[in-house]
């Protein structure tokens, strides 16, 4: 394998891992903490601002075209051209797409509400965090296992 490509296939392995982290710890214990308090949209909100800085987003974004090189590169060169293209495929649609068509529309309908409000309390604890949750558990399973895709392919390539 191309050192270029496995540099760039251990980086993905480990950016995958970490998001899915990130993600596994809203899904399991973050979301259900916020839900049992008063102010839980109003932390989400804040939570939803402050993701924009640049460690989470950078490593978010920059994971899609890494995703694309990865599967062409794996598609060319790796003994079994699946696993890559598999990992790209669930981490685009199953972390990227989700995050866009579903978490996405949700935090901008939260950000937009006054969340002291009984009305955004509400929907917070019936819509919100049931909804946006099942969606980042979707984001969880699909970045850990784009990892554990390309583990996979590593340890077959004999790396």
């Amino acid at each position: 394998m191309d050192p270029w490509l496995l540099t760039l296939t251990q980086f993905a392995i480990l950016a995958y891992a970490v998001l899915g982290g990130v993600f596994l710890a809203f899904s399991d214990f973050i979301m259900r903490a916020l839900g049992r308090t008063s102010g839980g949209a109003e932390a989400m909100q804040s939570i939803n601002r402050e993701v924009f800085r640049i460690a989470f987003i950078a490593l978010f974004l920059g994971m899609v075209p890494l995703s694309l090189v990865l599967a062409i590169g794996g598609w060319v060169a790796a003994t079994d051209p699946l696993r890559p293209v598999a990992a790209a495929v669930l981490y685009l649609v199953g972390c990227f797409a989700v995050t866009a068509a579903g978490n996405v529309p949700l935090n901008e309908r939260l950000a937009g509400m006054d969340a002291s409000t009984p009305q955004a309390r509400d929907w917070w604890a019936t819509v919100y965090g049931p909804r946006w949750t099942r969606l980042n558990t979707v984001r969880t399973v699909a970045c850990l296992a784009a990892a554990w895709l390309l583990l996979g392919a590593l340890v077959q390539n004999g790396h």
